[in-house]
């Protein structure tokens, strides 16, 4: 009997149709209320980028791209080195992410915006390299970013939810494998590709797409992002030359959707477009580890706070959370910052201890405290099917056993209980402070720009504030 394929009838185009929408968005399209969200999206990226641009990861790509001749083109954010614009994008994309304190979207726990901004502002860099054909397209305006930004968020999400729950129940990191694309889109808006190439770029980047949950806790995990900001631009500057793919890479029996979902939904990929947006159903981190463990550390601060509670009289922490707390973040005893960012009995010692969770939190010393060690000891975490992923029911018992309860209904961070602006700023200010050569950086102008960023003539500006003077450039 003949095998009847399971991408036949309504969804045979499903890549073209994604394609032809990502096409037509215009800045025009884009309710305010988005485009605040792209320059907040900016403003995040950017912090969490110069306050981790001294991480011990950032530094051993940059050796490894230096030991490979990366000719000095494209701006390494918080830092005097440059590379060529892919593995600018690869390192940037991985630094956004290495502190786990970027954005979240929800429905899926995708990271969007490290791989979608890393490969777009490294490509504006190298549009005069790229594009020395008499195109025009020297520079990138910050409406051109803006739009470039939303329509690879969006078609990120998109891919991420059409593969969503299974995807990532099999182990796949969806910030690797949903992020390329909408690395491939943004930059396939900024290079002008027609209809045709931008199908084929999407069709690259579904065959780079990877990234394994295996990784979680060590530096790989961060690097998913750097490559698929990297590979995204890769794949659309390939697809610019008239590289090819095929024209039915998401919703092949054989493509990207069927072979990564046990029950692909191909309607979720264009339904609902540039009318329901998918940006607005993400959030900004409060804490720089596992999104699943900020439920439980609201609570223990609230408690905190409320109580004056002294760790030190406290006899046990109870915490009861949703089953992908213990499954993400369950490692007991952490060995290393890294992994103590998905241990959720290190986040909540320290929120205990310290009352605050920050990325001094996460310092390999920090990790393996003495003290972080006895409080980690008294936590204990059940699962609760009842409970959704944004909430917690926290439990501390002090000395004579006296006990206090904290529910949270939902976590700081997420689209019901946001980020304000003065917190977000807080949170910028914070992270880019402990940059060693902070005077040489421009973050006055940065934020100045940031914040007008649909004014911008030309968005290179913003790297050019984002990294230390180079007096002899």
């Amino acid at each position: 009997m003949q095998r009847k394929s399971v991408a036949e009838g309504h969804h045979r185009e499903s890549t073209r149709s994604l394609a032809e929408l990502i096409l037509g968005l215009r800045f025009e399209d884009i309710p305010d209320e988005v485009v605040n969200r792209a320059a907040q999206s900016a403003l995040d990226f950017f912090g969490v980028s110069i306050g981790a641009s001294q991480h011990p990861l950032v530094g051993k790509m940059v050796r490894a791209s230096a030991a490979l001749g990366s000719p000095a083109q494209t701006t390494v954010i918080g830092r005097k080195e440059r590379r060529d614009a892919l593995w600018a994008a690869l390192i940037n994309g991985s630094m956004a992410h290495i502190l786990d304190f970027d954005d979240t979207h929800f429905p899926t726990i995708l990271h969007g915006y490290a791989p979608i901004l890393s490969a777009c502002l490294a490509l504006s860099e190298a549009l005069p390299n790229v594009c020395g054909d008499g195109s025009g397209m020297g520079k990138v305006s910050g409406k051109e970013l803006i739009v470039a930004f939303v329509a690879g968020y969006e078609t990120s999400a998109r891919v991420a939810l059409s593969v969503h729950p299974s995807h990532y129940d099999r182990g796949w990191h969806v910030t690797g494998t949903a992020g390329v694309f909408g690395a491939s889109v943004a930059c396939g808006k900024l290079l002008r590709l027609d209809v045709d190439r931008m199908v084929h770029a999407l069709g690259i980047a579904a065959s780079q797409a990877s990234g394994l949950r295996e990784m979680f806790g060590t530096m790989t995990k961060p690097f998913h992002a750097g490559k698929a900001a990297q590979n995204g631009l890769l794949a659309a500057l390939l697809a610019r030359e008239g590289f090819t793919s095929s024209k039915r890479s998401l919703e092949a029996e054989r493509g990207f959707c069927h072979v990564m979902s046990d029950d692909p939904h191909l309607d979720r990929l264009t339904e609902g477009w540039a009318s329901k947006w998918e940006i607005l159903s993400s959030g900004f981190k409060p804490y720089p580890c596992g999104v699943v463990t900020h439920p439980a550390i609201d609570g223990v601060i609230s408690l905190r706070q409320k109580y004056a509670l002294d760790y030190r009289r406290v006899t046990s922490v109870r915490a009861k959370c949703h089953p992908l707390v213990l499954e993400l973040t369950g490692k007991s005893e952490p060995q290393t910052g890294l992994e103590g960012k998905f241990s959720i009995y290190h986040c909540l010692a320290v929120a205990l201890v310290d009352g605050v969770v920050a990325p001094s939190s996460f310092a390999d010393g920090r990790v393996g405290d003495a003290e972080i060690k006895k409080v980690r000891n008294l936590v204990t975490v059940a699962v609760d099917d009842s409970l959704g992923e944004d909430q917690a029911e926290v439990a501390i018992e002090l000395e004579g056993g006296h006990i206090v309860r904290e529910f949270v209904e939902h976590a700081s961070g997420t689209p019901e209980r946001p980020l304000t602006a003065i917190e977000l700023e807080r949170k910028f200010s914070a992270l880019v402070s402990d940059h060693p050569d902070l005077e040489a950086l421009n973050i006055d102008r940065l934020k100045r720009d940031i914040f007008g960023i649909h004014e911008l003539d030309d968005i290179r500006c913003l790297l050019k504030a984002a990294s230390p003077r180079r007096e002899h450039l």
